[in-house]
């Protein structure tokens, strides 16, 4: 695929950033594509490796390697080496319902896994999916494709995420009617208000709502079901349902003060409000309406991509200062010998938002194997200070498992007037599952009935995402919902042809 000797012959080259101190001025996406001749020559660096780990999706060890999804990337990759982009599109959609999402958020496990990177770089797979999908919508290749048959058969998808997009679309190309209903004001999910606007840009998912109601679907938006629309509605007007809503519980900490504080926020809501504040004032903050960093030291407890866009954002905000905390020792900067190639690779990344406090600020915002002990407030209630201690790592004697625990002596307090907490989130929402009357497994996750099985315990009720699996990648996501999808045109028309 590609050009047999293009590895050897051509570097990789990665689209352009914006400075640190340049892009922190705005909320906007800050890359520059190649030309169409450099993104030729980066494709045609896709090997003929025989065997293509990038497309795999194999879990080895408890962690991915290679596309979920199972993306025919040589072959795509080959395609825009040959400048055929249009069947690189066909070939590319038809595995994957988003890539214009994918090739902006998700981490790039293909790369990862990319033969290439073996002994060298990879191949810059994600920028030519970017590639691929940017020029189908520019030449009409993207356009709406409506199914021409109908089946008669109804579904609703609650929650309009990525795998409840993935389960829509799918469900929606069978010919079955499809309905997304989504609690919030705008449909995407997490895709909309849980990562930042510097990531993925909202008008690209409006974009792709567009067309999937072109083809057909409807969303209805500020529909809470198990609050203002009942369960019992959907059950009795669908023949299937399938429960998307995420993993939504933010996984809190347990510190002195954390309650009565005032200044303590979860990521995701600081995240939203920083979105929905744009998207109604023309991309300009106005203050008031969103939770704001400005002038403020902000500690963030976290330090995955979560944690990652509180510091992107804060900065963007106007921060005084931007600590990052992580609970676990600092990653090697090159694998170890013990992690070799194809795992993924336990490194440690400096991300956008930590370049960015890096220029600004003129060091790393992130302070390892550390935690918040206490929160302290002035006389008002607002915090003012948080006091940090040191973990270290010791085995449980009664579990045998490894926990960070606390270090006494090893307290420090430091200036903090607003902090974020980004450590994750822990199951399904109660109202929901409640309503619904499902089951839960041990991690409070929506119980399936048996193995691989998206059904339920409660009759033509289905669940795919975050709420079945717990907490992944967007797409992972996506996977699941694709594999739901399937087995519910499976239950409604007695075989499938997903």
């Amino acid at each position: 695929m590609g050009k047999s000797t293009g590895f050897l012959e051509y570097e990789r080259v990665e689209e352009v950033a914006s400075h640190p101190l340049e892009r922190i001025k705005n909320f906007n996406e800050f890359h520059t594509p190649l030309s169409v001749e450099e993104r030729q020559r980066q494709a045609a660096r896709c090997m003929d490796c025989g065997v293509p780990f990038c497309q795999s999706g194999m879990t080895i060890k408890g962690m991915t390697s290679g596309c979920p999804l199972n993306n025919l990337i040589p072959e795509w990759n080959d395609l825009v080496y040959q400048g055929n982009l249009d069947i690189a599109y066909k070939r590319l959609h038809k595995t994957s319902n988003f890539p214009e999402f994918t090739c902006r958020v998700c981490p790039g496990l293909c790369e990862k896994a990319c033969t290439c990177s073996l002994n060298g770089e990879a191949v810059t797979t994600k920028a030519n999916e970017m590639a691929i999908i940017e020029y189908a919508y520019d030449h009409g290749l993207a356009d709406a494709n409506p199914p021409k048959q109908r089946t008669g058969k109804r579904v609703a998808v609650v929650g309009s995420g990525p795998s409840g997009l993935a389960v829509a679309d799918q469900l929606n190309r069978r010919g079955h009617s499809v309905t997304v209903y989504e609690r919030n004001d705008k449909v995407g999910g997490l895709l909309r208000y849980g990562i930042p606007n510097m990531k993925l840009e909202k008008q690209i998912i409006d974009r792709k709502i567009h067309v999937m109601e072109q083809e057909g679907i409807s969303f209805i938006v500020n529909a809470n079901i198990g609050d203002n629309v009942k369960s019992a509605e959907l059950t009795s007007k669908y023949d299937a349902v399938v429960l998307c809503c995420g993993s939504s519980n933010p996984r809190d900490i347990d510190a002195i003060g954390r309650k009565e504080a005032k200044g303590i926020y979860f990521a995701v809501d600081f995240l939203a409000s920083t979105t929905k504040c744009l998207w109604n004032n023309n991309m300009q903050l106005v203050d008031g309406q969103y939770i704001s960093a400005k002038d403020k030291d902000v500690v963030i407890i976290g330090g995955g991509d979560t944690g990652n866009d509180c510091v992107g954002t804060a900065i963007r905000h106007g921060c005084k200062s931007v600590t990052q905390l992580e609970m676990m020792p600092k990653a090697p900067d090159q694998r170890a010998e013990n992690n070799p190639w194809p795992q993924w690779p336990l490194v440690c990344k400096t991300d956008y938002g930590q370049e960015e406090a890096i220029a600004k600020f003129g060091h790393d915002p992130r302070i390892y194997t550390t935690t918040v002990k206490e929160f302290k407030t002035d006389k008002s209630g607002n915090l003012k200070s948080a006091v940090l201690v040191s973990l270290e790592s010791k085995v449980d004697k009664k579990t045998g498992r490894k926990m960070m625990v606390p270090v006494e002596g090893t307290e420090k307090e430091v200036k903090c007037q607003l902090c974020l907490i980004a450590a994750g989130f822990l199951g399904s929402e109660k109202y929901v599952v409640d309503a619904f009357k499902v089951g839960l497994d041990a991690r409070t996750n929506v119980a399936s009935v048996a193995k691989d099985s998206f059904a339920t315990n409660v009759d033509k009720v289905f669940t795919a995402g975050d709420m079945h699996t717990g907490q992944s990648l967007v797409v992972k996501a996506i996977r699941s919902g694709r594999d739901c999808a399937r087995q519910v045109d499976e239950y409604l028309m007695g075989y499938t042809n997903l």
